[in-house]
C-alpha cells in the first residue's frame, strides 16, 4: 500500500498565504513528506522568513490574489502544480443591518473570488492527478452571529468546490471548513476580543475547546493525499456544526 507521505514525495505543492499560519503549517507537512513547496503572498519578508525556516525545498514569489495579472504572473514561475491551497484573504465581517454593501461584499471579493482566481490561473499547470483544497469556514453551515454576507461567502466557496470537482475531474477539488482556530489570524486581534471568541466557541462546540493550526493543516494534508475524495467539505471544527 502506498503511504500518504510518499504520495507527495517529489511533488510540487503551492500554498498561497503559506508564509504564516495554517498555510505555513501545511508547508512544513509537505516538506516533511518530500515535496517541493512554492509559497505565495503579498509580503516578501514573511515569505522569505518562511522559506528560510522550511529549507531548500521551499521557494517563494509575491502575489496579490485580488489582481488578475499578479496571479497569472505568479504561476508563470511554476512548471506544474500537484497540490494547491489558498489561505490568503482580507475581509470585513458584520451585521446585515449595519454593514455597507461594499464591506459586506469583501468576503466574496477577497475570499471567494481570490480562490476562484487562483484556481483559474493554475488550470494549465495542474497535473491530471492534482489536488486542490479550498478554504471556507464552519460558519457556512452554522451562522455564529449577525454576519450574513460572511456566512454566504463561505457557503459559496463550498459550492464552488463541488462544482469544480465535477468540471475538473480527474483533478480532485475539496474544501476545508475550520471552526475557531487559535493561531496567526486571531493573534492579530485584541486580546479581549480573542478571549471572548474562544470562550464562546468552546462553549458552543462538542469538544469544548478551540482548535489549533496543526489540526487544520492535517485535514488539508488528508485532502491532498486521499485519492478517492473529491467534491467534499471537511469540517475540522470540534463539532461546532453539530450544536
Amino acid at each position: 500500500m502506498t503511504t500518504t507521505l510518499s504520495l507527495l514525495s517529489g511533488k510540487t505543492v503551492v500554498l498561497i498565504g503559506g508564509g504564516t499560519g495554517i498555510g505555513l503549517r501545511v508547508a512544513q507537512l509537505a516538506v516533511d513528506a518530500g515535496a517541493q513547496v512554492v509559497l505565495g503572498g503579498r509580503t516578501a519578508s514573511k515569505l522569505e522568513a518562511a522559506a528560510s525556516q522550511l529549507g531548500e525545498a521551499a521557494h517563494w514569489f509575491t502575489v496579490d490574489t485580488s489582481d488578475d495579472d499578479s496571479v497569472k504572473a505568479f504561476f508563470t514561475n511554476i512548471p506544474s502544480v500537484d497540490a494547491l491551497f489558498t489561505t490568503a484573504a482580507d475581509y470585513q465581517v458584520g451585521s446585515f443591518r449595519e454593514q455597507s454593501v461594499e464591506d459586506a461584499a469583501s468576503p466574496f471579493t477577497s475570499k471567494f473570488w481570490g480562490q476562484y482566481r487562483v484556481v483559474h490561473a493554475a488550470l494549465d499547470k495542474l497535473t491530471p492527478t492534482a489536488s486542490v483544497v479550498l478554504m471556507s469556514g464552519a460558519a457556512s453551515v452554522r451562522p455564529p452571529a449577525a454576519a450574513a454576507a460572511y456566512v454566504a461567502a463561505n457557503a459559496a466557496i463550498e459550492g464552488l468546490g463541488r462544482g469544480l470537482a465535477v468540471e475538473l475531474s480527474p483533478i480532485r477539488v475539496n474544501t476545508v471548513a475550520p471552526g475557531t482556530i487559535d493561531g496567526h489570524l486571531w493573534a492579530q486581534r485584541p486580546a479581549e476580543v480573542r478571549e471572548a471568541a474562544f470562550t464562546w466557541s468552546a462553549e458552543n462546540n462538542v469538544l469544548g475547546r478551540v482548535g489549533n493550526e496543526d489540526e487544520i493543516a492535517q485535514a488539508v494534508f488528508y485532502l491532498f493525499t486521499n485519492t478517492y475524495t473529491t467534491g467534499s467539505t471537511l469540517y475540522p471544527d470540534g463539532g461546532y456544526a453539530l450544536r
